[in-house]
């Protein structure tokens, strides 16, 4: 209990806005594995399992995120940011209930929903992202993605467990109150709607500032941009992919919604408590390190299941997936920002500016990833695609682990860097070195 209540008083005593935009993230966290799991279930449940109305609904999920950043960019000049993020986490409801209200699933029917749920986590990222790094410092970032990752991670385990095994899967069985499945699914779209206002709420109990009025659009950055810009590149392309695998696995080699519950929530049980150690413990001379475990993990896990290709291929894929995920948020947004933090400084420009530019090399990644599976389950088999485009896509990750080095290494190499954020220049590259020294 006295442990307990030393960890209280270390989150009391950090920024009131750092808090709140936690506590909001707390929130709106159970949101995420219902419009990421739960909507391709739906969609496979729908389509007659055609794995393809899958992938083109999440392809479309993805192709209007960097216009809603342009947008919310333009925007930020003239209506506060906790609106802007509140109606990104509307839109997001909305678009679920436009899909599910479609009385047959078509290909326009999907890439219209696709494209709302686009435009939903254009506008909750785009401000979600600039008030992380405007909350935060660099040494502040290793607690603060810990404690949002452990919080994800916990919700991750009950939201899954609750709504595909404790639900779904029993009104598919057992017809409670006489429900059909797609009325089970409408039933959880109303409770996003009561998630996203109390997260709104709670959103609007800070004191954030909007961006600078000034450019956020430009083609031309510092030669060390194109680094992290690869980084995300590569990391999007398994995000993309990971849109749709683990369903489509659990829904093809296991069985249904409650089985998706139950290896999510079991996945998850396994990486909770060591992530919050992590973001405790560790600080961005860590950060190379912990990129490493991350994407071996994936790779592990992937290669696992290109091996077995069955249930217990999935199951420990699954729980690998489920440690690799947060560890590599940990460790790519603190280096993410310190390189905004950085060039923004050198090239005296918005901060804004880097986190639009981001998301096109997000929206290339996650488009490969995609196609990707879609090229090859069009020329071989579903099967085929589901079993070896991971292994590929797994081990392309293995790269990120020399671009996360070279980028803490060329931060270092700034010396005239001073963010003002409350790291002295001395303590900045004395972390900086222990990056470039592991």
């Amino acid at each position: 209990m006295r442990k307990l209540l030393h960890e209280i008083e270390l989150f009391q005593s950090k920024p009131l806005n750092m808090r709140v935009l936690l506590l909001t993230n707390l929130i709106y966290v159970a949101v995420l594995p219902i419009s990421n799991i739960f909507s391709s279930a739906y969609v496979m449940r729908n389509s007659g399992h055609d794995m393809t109305y899958v992938a083109i609904y999440q392809l479309a999920s993805y192709l209007a995120i960097p216009l809603a950043f342009w947008i919310n960019g333009l925007l930020l000049n003239y209506i506060r940011i906790e609106r802007l993020f509140s109606f990104g986490m509307f839109l997001s409801a909305f678009s679920m209930m436009v899909m599910m209200m479609l009385k047959q699933l078509t290909i326009p029917g999907l890439a219209c929903a696709g494209f709302l749920m686009s435009l939903s986590s254009g506008f909750y990222w785009a401000n979600r992202d600039f008030l992380a790094l405007s909350t935060t410092s660099d040494s502040t970032r290793s607690y603060y993605y810990g404690l949002d990752q452990f919080f994800n991670t916990n919700i991750g385990v009950l939201t899954p467990f609750l709504i595909g095994d404790c639900f779904i899967a029993n009104v598919d069985k057992y017809h409670w109150f006489d429900l059909s499945v797609n009325q089970a699914y409408y039933i959880v779209v109303g409770f996003v709607f009561i998630l996203v206002t109390g997260a709104s709420v709670m959103i609007h109990q800070g004191n954030f500032k909007n961006p600078k009025k000034t450019k956020f659009v430009y083609f031309s950055f510092h030669k060390e941009w194109k680094w992290i810009q690869l980084l995300t590149i590569v990391r999007g392309m398994a995000q993309g992919y990971m849109a749709l695998a683990p369903t489509l696995l659990i829904m093809t080699l296991i069985g249904d919604e409650g089985a998706v519950g139950k290896i999510y929530s079991a996945g998850g049980i396994l990486s909770a408590v060591a992530l919050y150690i992590l973001g405790r413990t560790t600080g961005p001379r860590h950060r190379v390190l912990i990129y490493s475990v991350a994407v071996i993990a994936f790779a592990v896990g992937a290669l696992t299941n290109s091996l077995l290709y069955s249930a217990i291929g999935v199951l420990i894929f699954i729980a690998c997936q489920t440690l690799s995920s947060p560890l590599q948020e940990i460790s790519y947004f603190g280096t993410q920002m310190l390189l905004i933090d950085v060039t923004s400084y050198l090239e005296k420009r918005n901060e804004y500016a880097y986190i639009f530019n981001l998301e096109f090399s997000y929206l290339l990644g996650r488009s490969s990833g995609l196609i990707f599976f879609l090229v090859l389950a069009e020329n071989f088999d579903n099967a085929f695609a589901l079993r070896y485009a991971l292994a590929i896509v797994a081990i392309i990750q293995l790269s990120g682990i020399f671009l996360v080095r070279h980028i803490l290494a060329a931060c270092n190499q700034e010396r005239s860097y001073d963010h003002n954020q409350g790291m002295d220049l001395a303590t900045l590259n004395a972390e900086l070195a222990a990056g470039e020294a592991l």
